[in-house]
This record gives C-alpha cells, structure tokens and sequence, in this order.
C-alpha cells in the first residue's frame, strides 16, 4: 500500500481524495471499508475520514482541521477564532463554522460543530503551521463577535478577550465594517472599542469614522433584558449599567 503514504500525510481527507490515488471509485470505497474495520481509519461524518494514530487512539485530524472539511468554503470564526488565537477564557465543546453551503450541525466526540452563515468573503486566512484550516483573522474576528454578540459566546466573554488582545489594525476593521455596511455594527463596535482604545491601539480618527457612520437610531447594546441601563449619548445606546466595572457614567442619563 505504499501508493497511500501520501494519503497518510493528510489529516483529514474525502473519498475523492482516495479516488485521486486509485484512479477507481470502488477501489477507494474498498480500501476505506478495509481501513475502517481495522480501526487504523475513522469515518467522522459523511465523506470526512481521519487515520487513527495506533498509540493513541486518537484520529489525526484536530476539531479545527475537521470543521474546515466540512465544505469547500467551511471556516472557523467567532468565539472559535478567538480560542484558537489563544485569546478565549472559558473552552467551549463547538466548534463556530461559517460556510457558504448550509452543513446540518453535528457532534463527534463530545464537539459540537455549528453552522454559521458566511456573509463575508474577505478576512479568510489560511492558519500558519497547520494544514487545512481556514480561520478569520484577528480583526475579521473582532467584528463578527461583536455583530453577532448574543448569538455567539456573549458579551462577557467577548470583552475579556478584548482585554488581552494587544493591537488591532484599524484598516482591516474599516474594511470589514464596510462590507457588511451596518449601521448598528459601527455604533456598537465603535463603542467597544473605544472602551479599549489605549490597549489595543486604537485611533481617535477611527473612532470618528465608526461615529460618522452609524446613522441617528438609538438602539441596545444588548437586547436581552437587564436590571438596569443608562444611556450614552455619544453612541445613541442603551447600555447595562455594571457592563464595565470601571465605566464612568458622567452625564449620561438612566433610563
């Protein structure tokens, strides 16, 4: 079987790819059920396979590499993004994948995988030193968290990533806001990031810009209901009062 020691170095591969080194569909799905029952190989989910490392036990494939087979265009973002940079506090068992194809979410072995709606084709990098993974970069990450707050991981979570994150390009996050062109993303993440301004060396030109684009409509920052609120004028929000411990409410109005 030495024609499959390429095949050997792939994590994680499809059917196709057995194809590829057989030249015959029947061939491949016979060397895959061969495989299979002696437990050297594991099939994930349709179509996704990874070998098994005799050791251990554990397949070769790692839950990012998995995602990212998921479909052509499958990437990891959000809360996930922000776990793989090392910049997550709690581990969560899921797995964020934005994909242009709908894929029915699934678990394997205890994980979650999540199917997020891509609505953005810029920021998609391929992650360096580890084959197969699509992931967005750090700014593309930031936004999407914030346009997607409640759904994904939540505002706690989100700010104490913030906290530890060091510099944001400013270009990339124009570049970003404007492709989705949302007025309340602009607002929100304008308001966020101005909070963490000094950390992550943030501009007073780029907080302008985000003011300059978020039209005249209040709106929450959360929808969800919390005791209490006040309103900040500047942004046009309506924000949880302890959201920040060290937030100085001024003039600002509650509500």
């Amino acid at each position: 079987m030495s024609k499959y020691s390429e095949l050997a170095k792939i994590p994680v591969f499809s059917i196709k790819d057995v194809e590829e080194l057989t030249n015959n569909t029947k061939t491949a799905y016979s060397f895959l059920g061969r495989k299979i029952k002696k437990g050297e190989i594991k099939k994930i989910r349709q179509n996704i396979y990874s070998w098994v490392n005799p050791t251990t036990g554990q397949i070769a494939a790692s839950n990012y590499q998995i995602a990212c087979a998921i479909t052509s265009s499958a990437y990891i973002s959000h809360h996930s993004a922000l776990t793989y940079y090392g910049l997550a506090n709690q581990v969560y068992y899921e797995i964020y994948v934005s994909s242009e194809t709908r894929f029915r979410e699934f678990m394997f072995e205890a994980t979650l995988f999540r199917y997020v709606a891509s609505k953005l084709n810029k920021g998609i990098i391929n992650a360096k030193n580890t084959t197969g993974v699509r992931i967005t970069n750090l700014e593309r990450t930031v936004i999407d968290s914030i346009k997607d707050i409640e759904k994904i991981s939540g505002i706690e979570e989100f700010m104490s990533s913030l906290e530890i994150i060091h510099y944001l390009n400013e270009d990339k996050l124009k570049l970003y806001l404007d492709g989705y062109n949302l007025q309340f993303l602009y607002q929100k993440t304008g308001f966020l990031l101005n909070h963490y301004k000094k950390e992550l060396q943030i501009s007073d030109s780029f907080i302008e810009y985000c003011k300059s684009k978020m039209g005249k409509s209040t709106r929450y920052l959360l929808t969800y209901d919390f005791a209490e609120s006040y309103y900040n004028s500047a942004w046009q929000l309506i924000i949880p009062k302890d959201l920040f411990e060290t937030t100085k409410l001024g003039e600002d109005n509650f509500v």
